[in-house]
């Protein structure tokens, strides 16, 4: 059989270039075409260097993961070892879905026309089984990333937490939000974000139904005991979120705060943000808490 060396290539560049543009729709990376198509190049002369040389360092698996790598830097140019952690693991997952059903399609398809060197497959309709192999294995991902999204439902976010503070004990549902990275700037402890209606019970109303005019300093509406024990507590937030970039929420350390899941969590350092409206318009829950909380 008479393979071309050219047709290697181009087979090489459109797989490379598949899974790479397949990853990273999954990881919701900006897409550029011709930084893809790049880096899909460069897999491909490293698949025609391999296949054409008999030297062993070709088939080392460490020069493989640089490999990766480079293709992964040049596609999508990950700012951080976490990103590029996350691209090459869904790089690998793309590739290895990607290989094992065009390996299936060969084998039931006509497997005597494929060859194999230098563990690389090659034959008469590889190009074929790439475009198929191609649409099962995407077909095969989104279905399983969209299965194992909807897997984690809203109520299994929701969880109770118990607020003490001056002595005083409040149940609350709260919902584990994963994008609450909210610290206390001076102490770094994390924020939980809590309906200012939900405290009344645990702090004076005086202080609840004023927190824009502490805010500005205003504490004329401020009894001056309550003033006098609650002021110095207080802790000024600071936040952004959509339509507020630069945003001040109250905060205040209760004594404890118990998280009640499997295992009961007591978190001692803990801030809470007073939050002035709901959080939810049917009353599923009245808190949010950072995902180090739960």
């Amino acid at each position: 059989m008479t393979i071309y060396i050219d047709i290697i290539i181009l087979e090489n560049l459109i797989m490379n270039y598949i899974i790479l543009y397949a990853t990273g729709l999954i990881s919701k990376n900006k897409i550029y075409y011709f930084r893809i198509l790049c880096a899909s190049l460069i897999g491909a002369i490293y698949s025609v260097t391999q296949y054409i040389s008999k030297l062993q360092v070709y088939s080392n698996w460490m020069l493989r993961i640089i490999l990766s790598i480079v293709m992964i830097f040049i596609a999508f140019y990950p700012q951080n070892v976490k990103k590029m952690c996350k691209n090459l693991m869904l790089f690998y997952l793309t590739t290895f879905t990607f290989g094992g059903v065009a390996t299936y399609l060969i084998y039931m398809l006509k497997p005597e026309s494929i060859i194999i060197k230098n563990g690389m497959f090659v034959g008469t309709y590889v190009l074929k089984v790439i475009f198929m192999g191609a649409i099962i294995g995407t077909i095969v991902l989104i279905i399983s990333f969209k299965l194992a999204k909807n897997k984690i439902t809203k109520k299994d976010m929701i969880c109770q937490v118990k607020i003490t503070l001056n002595k005083k004990d409040k149940i609350l549902n709260a919902i584990v939000d994963t994008g609450n990275m909210l610290k206390e700037p001076i102490t770094g402890n994390p924020v939980m974000v809590v309906e200012r209606s939900s405290l009344y019970d645990l702090m004076p109303k005086e202080i609840l139904n004023n927190t824009e005019e502490i805010l500005g300093g205003d504490f004329e509406k401020i009894p001056e005991e309550v003033k006098n024990e609650y002021i110095p507590k207080l802790k000024m937030i600071p936040f952004s979120s959509l339509g507020k970039q630069n945003g001040m929420l109250i905060g205040i350390k209760p004594d404890k705060v118990e998280v009640i899941n499997e295992h009961t969590n007591y978190k001692k350092d803990v801030i809470i943000g007073i939050y002035n409206k709901s959080l939810t318009k049917r009353g599923e829950y009245n808190a949010l808490i950072g995902i180090e909380l739960y």
